[in-house]
């Protein structure tokens, strides 16, 4: 009995909501507009976090490097600085690489310059190229894959060999119209390179450009590009991410070892872990996640009150059906059910034109940031339980006028 009442109810609550279909459409948009602003701010954000996360990712996140100055980063109150101490010389990069036995991978590099110009044939670069010697394990340990080509070996390194690798922007700058850069000759600092490889695009991000560069051997560098106290980076790249604290541990003791401190002397050389600038951003959007709520849980409060006082007209107006339903046997709480699920499905597809629109909207940010596709589960849920709590709540008030109502007072009403 009971269900067939329920199915009874609903039945009248769907006819109801068809009859006035002008009226429930503009009711659904309130609350879809009011989710979709809170879900699509949030996928958003959760796309630009899975960006920050693959750019990151792609230099290496089981990776660090030991150099002697760092990156000083204010995001927000978060902050990542570091001392500046003396250079990191040829002989200590070269001892380090050849004395760290943990299992990993050891790249040396140096940046020469970065306002390099480069030249093939008739053609020429702008001059912002960044030049950088370094050695056969660079382009592994920084996540670099090759388009065309190879990448230096360690003994076209250890031989001082005239060879270049060219990143793509600046691959199609000098070699326009689809030629083929490879065994072609470039110039660059007053020198001839003969191009053994072309890097894959990898997009420039975080300020970086990191397709228009030229990669030439570190001790090619060292001896064409030469300047006093040329300080070297050590980049270490684990084999396996779970051991990144061991490695930095066993990294840390070695150097200095090489540089021959005491057990009183502090470092003076500095580590950075390769996620610890992703990890202070990620954790910096956690502000504008709380902001962002807010902002979507007032958008619905709007949504529920606009909800309410569309019911309450709609009770108003149907006033003399209520008492011809009331007349014919209904009692109070069948009255009260019809209004309460009638207001109920309208916050759910509400909710659910809000959760699609707002998954669509914020995955445009995928897109522009090149990341994954963003599905955001907890968000959803959270989303059809705060569309129940809306349709429960703008409807009760309703409901319970609508059960109250006198039979032959309705009756008379016009």
């Amino acid at each position: 009995m009971k269900l067939i009442l329920i199915y009874e109810n609903l039945r009248i609550a769907l006819g109801s909501i068809r009859s006035n279909l002008l009226r429930t459409i503009l009711t659904v948009l309130i609350i879809g507009i009011g989710l979709t602003a809170l879900i699509g701010i949030l996928t958003a954000i959760s796309s630009i976090k899975g960006a920050i996360s693959t750019k990151f990712t792609g230099m290496g996140a089981n990776s660090f490097t030991i150099e002697n100055r760092g990156m000083n980063v204010q995001v927000g109150n978060n902050s990542m600085r570091q001392k500046n101490y003396g250079y990191i010389s040829f002989r200590e990069a070269m001892a380090f690489k050849e004395q760290f036995d943990y299992p990993a991978t050891v790249s040396i590099s140096y940046m020469a310059t970065g306002a390099a110009t480069v030249k093939a044939n008739e053609n020429k670069s702008n001059p912002n190229v960044a030049v950088y010697g370094v050695d056969e394990n660079f382009v592994e340990v920084e996540g670099h894959t090759f388009s065309k080509g190879r990448h230096f070996s360690a003994q076209e390194v250890r031989d001082n060999r005239y060879v270049a690798v060219m990143g793509s922007a600046l691959a199609k700058k000098v070699f326009p119209d689809n030629e083929d850069p490879i065994e072609k000759v470039i110039s660059v600092g007053g020198a001839k390179y003969l191009v053994i490889g072309v890097l894959e695009e990898k997009g420039a991000g975080f300020g970086s450009q990191s397709d228009n560069l030229l990669l030439l051997p570190v001790t090619n560098v060292r001896q064409n590009f030469s300047r006093p106290k040329m300080s070297y980076n050590i980049v270490v790249k684990a084999m396996d991410s779970q051991q990144i604290d061991n490695a930095v541990s066993e990294a840390t003791g070695l150097f200095r070892i090489i540089r021959r401190l005491t057990v009183h002397d502090e470092n003076n050389f500095n580590v950075n872990k390769s996620d610890n600038l992703s990890r202070i951003l990620i954790e910096s959007t956690g502000q504008v996640t709380m902001i962002a709520s807010i902002i979507g849980l007032i958008t619905l409060l709007g949504a529920a009150i606009g909800l309410m006082n569309i019911m309450l007209v709609a009770v108003a107006e149907r006033t003399r059906e209520i008492g011809i339903r009331k007349a014919m046997g209904a009692n109070t709480k069948a009255i009260r059910n019809q209004f309460l699920f009638e207001s109920i499905i309208i916050g759910q597809v509400g909710g659910v034109v809000g959760i699609v629109l707002g998954i669509l909207v914020g995955n445009s940010m995928s897109m522009f940031f090149n990341a994954p596709f963003v599905v955001p589960w907890n968000w959803i849920f959270l989303g059809i339980g705060i569309c129940l709590g809306v349709g429960l709540l703008s409807g009760l008030m309703p409901a319970l006028k609508a059960s109250r109502l006198d039979p032959i007072e309705s009756l008379r009403y016009e």
